[in-house]
């Protein structure tokens, strides 16, 4: 259970702290917010976000029991097992628990969900986090962007089930600039890139068939294919990308039905596949009737150079699914990607979409049509590639300065990652853990392989330059002191 619960006992109050935790958790109990079966936290976890000693906890906890609200089993926890009402009624109240365990969508790995709450935590310096820094967020600009929306909206009703046209339009537009030809009745607004892949896993794919992808992939983090009935199977990687040697001979084997990879600045390991193998990968997948999601959302944060044309430029024959977003490139809040296709799998998808939320906010559809008509948004790229650039460098001196000799890594050339290979044999589970303590986020590599034991994602888009030199230092301390 997520024990940050935004409350703690007020020390100044003449009712005892433990008398206040009781009170409060009682409430959660009487809500219904902690039903019967919850399993509450640890002591420990409770001191930890009431911020008092654990003595004051157990006090909170034996009044709780003495009134028969909870109750404490070893090797199980301690579990709600009445509330007031059931006290006095005969029936016993549904077991929401069992609700939780039937559900089709399975849970986060444990991992995954440590980090999301600690994202939030604003004493963690994030190190591992894909996003843009809050540094980096063109204020100025928005303030323009949003006085010009104003002026143009005349209602912010429901738009049309592909999405709002003259967003359409401009992407349509942007696509053309990469050598994408997409009429706007060829492309769907999404909220978010991760929205596409849902609607892909449920709307167009068929339970028991599987979804080639590389390996290792931020999708393994996820359960967007898996909660659908499909599943994954992972394809090695080289320096140029996803290989092609193995997906003649396992698609049908694996009962192939969509080939999924992120071509430029691959997440995690910030590999951009090349050009001829970009050829070859199509060449193959046209001649095994093999889809293709080309995810292509850190096409434009490249540092260096440009990134080869997308799969979707040299596709004749509709066979890739591409997908774009900007939540990347400018914010994650504004929840507004796209796939492009062919016109009968849109129209599909489209469908798909109104049935799950009635369409992507009107609202930022129109603030991002005002950042691409308006030029700006290409304006906001060449300053974020030149911030990036900048905390790249830091990240990259940082890891030499203290990491040289512990681990190995390559110089990425866009995207926001560094993918580092540990040379010591140690537990990425405890260094995740230890770091955490110590208030320092990472993503370890396991998340992306499970097989994997020595990598980790590093990330120099979020973290200050500051941060990101003092968390490493401190990350090669912890480091070495776990491989000794």
């Amino acid at each position: 259970m997520n024990c940050d619960l935004g409350w703690k006992p007020d020390p100044r109050s003449a009712v005892p702290l433990f008398l206040q935790i009781k009170e409060f958790i009682k409430g959660k109990i009487e809500s219904g917010e902690w039903p019967v079966g919850t399993q509450i936290p640890t002591q420990r976890a409770l001191a930890r976000s009431f911020e008092v000693n654990r003595s004051t906890v157990v006090a909170a906890l034996e009044e709780l029991k003495a009134d028969g609200l909870i109750q404490g089993k070893s090797g199980s926890g301690t579990r709600v097992v009445n509330h007031s009402w059931s006290l006095l009624s005969s029936s016993a109240p549904p077991d929401w628990n069992a609700y939780v365990r039937a559900g089709i969508h399975p849970p986060n790995l444990p991992a995954i969900q440590e980090i999301n709450r600690a994202e939030f935590d604003p004493h963690v310096i994030r190190l591992g986090t894909g996003e843009l820094s809050p540094q980096l967020y063109p204020r100025e600009m928005m303030k323009q962007v949003m006085g010009s929306v104003s002026d143009r909206i005349h209602s912010l009703g429901y738009e049309e089930p592909k999405g709002l046209l003259p967003l359409r339009e401009q992407l349509s537009e942007y696509l053309r600039t990469i050598g994408i030809e997409a009429s706007p009745s060829s492309i769907l607004i999404v909220s978010g890139a991760l929205q596409a892949l849902q609607l892909i896993a449920f709307g167009l794919l068929q339970q028991g068939s599987s979804v080639f992808l590389e390996r290792p992939s931020y999708l393994y983090s996820l359960n967007v294919f898996q909660s659908a009935g499909v599943r994954l199977f992972g394809v090695p990687m080289d320096e140029s990308g996803m290989t092609t040697t193995v997906i003649t001979e396992q698609k049908k084997r694996r009962n192939a039905a969509l080939l999924y990879t992120i071509s430029s600045f691959h997440n995690p390991t910030g590999i951009t596949m090349s050009a001829e193998r970009r050829q070859e990968l199509l060449r193959m997948c046209e001649q095994e009737q093999l889809p293709i999601i080309e995810d292509d959302v850190y096409r434009e944060l490249w540092l260096d150079e440009p990134p080869p044309p997308p799969l979707k430029a040299l596709d004749k024959n509709g066979l890739v699914l591409y997908l774009g977003s900007i939540s990347k490139t400018l914010s994650p809040g504004l929840r507004i990607g796209w796939v492009t296709g062919p016109e009968s799998v849109i129209d599909r998808l489209a469908d798909i979409k109104m049935q799950t939320d009635y369409g992507s906010s009107s609202l930022s559809q129109w603030v991002a049509t005002e950042w691409l008509a308006s030029g700006k948004y290409f304006e906001h790229l060449d300053q974020i590639r030149r911030e990036l650039r900048i905390r790249r460098d830091i990240a990259l001196e940082a890891l030499e300065d203290h990491l040289s000799g512990l681990a190995e890594w390559p110089i990425p050339k866009g995207g926001f990652y560094i993918w580092m290979r540990l040379f010591p044999s140690l537990s990425l589970r405890e260094l995740f853990e230890q770091a955490l303590k110590e208030g320092i986020l990472i993503n370890p590599g396991n998340v992306y392989d499970g097989n994997d034991s020595c990598h980790l994602r590093l990330s120099y888009s979020y973290a200050s330059p500051g941060d990101l030199q003092n968390g490493i230092r401190r990350l090669s301390k912890l480091i070495q002191k776990l491989s000794r």
